[in-house]
């Protein structure tokens, strides 16, 4: 991953860029992508350099029973906590094993009831779970506890890397999680626990008057949540899609927060699900909140459908006052934690990528990889480990404030997996996604009007169709091969002697899902001739694997 890149990923964290399929469900489980789950849009598995274009969704799901504890000191009090960690298998494992150091903390404020319950603590990661009693709640209507964030006895503040609740209709609750990287040295470390505010939300919609037919852009105000307005873009229909474009302006900046705005569309009563790959909250080019949604072509005909926008509202927010001091401790998990030192490439050949560690804990295993540059991406896109005859998933994670040089996989560990000094480790990457960057040979549009014109162009050889036409006063450009194994062009620019002037991305894409087609906008362009240049394009290898013994 690139310089760039990384500010970019960076930028659309700050701007609180949020991805996710389904809206309607986005507070019963947080989003699901491709075959991984990944933190904090910290898996940036970007399609090449000088662009994300495919960012991946951030998942986090849920199921858990605890066990009455028996330990006199750790064990923790029985709770039922519904369908919270059906993913997180090494946080049931562990309270499964009567490893939950209990908290057992409560603070009420404006009758609602924030309760801590257990705190599972290794060498890997610190995770409290917590509950929210808010006297029941309306059907629309939702809650999330914001901020949550431990700071240390120096002062120091340590954010979550995840921080999700879920409601627990049997128990009449919101169950939720904390988790953090961060976890205590030797010994007890006191801590405090806090939380920014507890609030309330519910859903609600503005229906807008929108063209699907017409391809030009379309602007509705808005006047509510923050929002000011909105302008929607649809695309032509595309082999029975279609692009919904729109960036909706904040009057409110901090509503941007909760808004989470999109567009929805209805054939009478019947809401039309829109596919799922989506990207919601990157940042327009004058701050506007961004959404690039798909719908199936057929689903959503011309005449039949009304299209509506849905957002979050905050109905209630209680700040202040909820604070926990806490004594944290890993000793219980020491015995079984086994740290490892590799040294070994990636594949054979691969002077870029090695292995440097492992380490294994009664809840996760955690294998780091060294790049020799910064941010530079795995060219693998799916990873398991193979324990013991046992396969297990996992997910790729890269964060912003530790070593760049480092990559993390991380693997939860199920319930029954018994690993010592002799089990055999092997890691197995698959789906293998080159990056090439040596293609910077520009190619001439000529002619440039609202007709649309097809150039064909050898590329790494292959062959790629390049589509060009004005909508407006905009210049678009859209690539794509006819062969699967072409991966797409990341980005395209127009040279002027020693300046480039960057295409905007306009589609949706994921580095390794199968999808080559590419669209990249050049606003307010001017002239009848442009040359196109790539920064970079990829090629797939689906069936490409390579496999590492880390054990014993």
């Amino acid at each position: 991953m690139s310089k760039l890149e990384n500010t970019l990923k960076h930028q659309l964290n700050d701007n609180e860029a949020v991805t996710y399929p389904d809206f309607n469900k986005m507070w019963d489980r947080i989003e699901k992508v491709e075959d991984t789950f990944q933190e904090k849009i910290s898996a940036t598995n970007v399609r090449g350099g000088h662009r994300a274009r495919n960012w991946r969704r951030i998942t986090i799901a849920a199921s858990l029973s605890a066990l009455l504890a028996a330990a006199p000191v750790y064990a923790a009090i029985q709770y039922d906590w519904g369908n919270l960690l059906s993913q997180k298998h090494g946080i049931q494992a562990a309270l499964e094993q009567n490893l939950g150091q209990p908290l057992g903390q409560s603070v009420t404020k404006d009758g609602v009831t924030l309760t801590l319950h257990t705190a599972i603590v290794d060498e890997n990661r610190t995770v409290i779970l917590y509950s929210v009693d808010v006297g029941g709640k309306a059907d629309k209507e939702f809650w999330k506890v914001k901020g949550l964030s431990l700071k240390d006895e120096q002062g120091n503040s340590i954010e979550a890397e995840y921080n999700y609740e879920q409601w627990d209709e049997k128990q009449q609750r919101y169950n939720g999680y904390f988790e953090s990287d961060w976890t205590p040295g030797e010994g007890e470390t006191k801590v405090t626990l806090t939380a920014a505010a507890v609030q309330s939300f519910n859903q609600a919609e503005q229906e807008l008057s929108l063209n699907s037919n017409s391809t030009e852009p379309q602007t509705f105000q808005l006047d509510v949540e923050g929002m000011k307005s909105i302008e929607v873009k649809p695309f032509a229909k595309s082999e029975n899609k279609q692009l919904f474009s729109s960036a909706v302006t904040f009057n409110n900046p901090d509503a941007k927060k909760w808004a989470y705005p999109q567009l929805v569309a209805y054939r009478g009563s019947t809401r039309v699900e829109p596919l799922p790959e989506a990207v919601f909250g990157t940042p327009g080019d004058n701050g506007e909140y961004t959404i690039k949604q798909y719908f199936k072509a057929s689903e959503i005909p011309d005449g039949q459908t009304t299209y509506k926008l849905q957002y979050t509202k905050l109905e209630r927010s209680i700040s202040g006052g909820w604070s926990f001091d806490l004594q944290l401790s890993k000793k219980q998990m020491e015995s079984g934690t086994i740290k490892t030192a590799l040294n070994a490439p990636l594949e054979a050949g691969d002077t870029m990528h090695s292995f440097e560690k492992m380490v294994i804990t009664p809840t996760q295993i955690r294998v780091i990889l060294r790049a020799e540059e910064q941010y530079k991406q795995l060219p693998y896109y799916k990873y398991n480990l193979e324990v013991g005859g046992t396969v297990l998933e996992g997910y790729l994670y890269l964060s912003p404030d530790d070593d760049p040089y480092l990559i993390t996989l991380k693997f939860e560990r199920p319930a029954g997996l018994v690993i010592d000094e002799q089990t055999d480790i092997t890691f197995v990457g698959k789906y293998k996604v080159t990056n090439h960057d040596d293609d910077k040979t520009p190619l001439l549009l000529k002619n440039i009007s609202a007709e649309k014109q097809t150039v064909i162009r050898d590329t790494g050889g292959y062959e790629v169709k390049w589509t060009y036409y004005m909508q407006g006063k905009d210049l678009y450009v859209e690539t794509e091969s006819d062969d699967p194994h072409f991966g797409g062009v990341n980005q395209t620019y127009i040279g002027l002697g020693k300046e480039r002037i960057p295409g905007r991305p306009v589609t949706v894409n994921f580095a390794g899902d199968g999808n080559n087609k590419a669209i990249d906008v050049y606003k307010d362009f001017k002239g009848t001739e442009a040359s196109i240049y790539m920064f970079n394009y990829t090629t797939d290898e689906p069936d490409k694997e390579t496999r590492v013994q880390l054990r014993p």
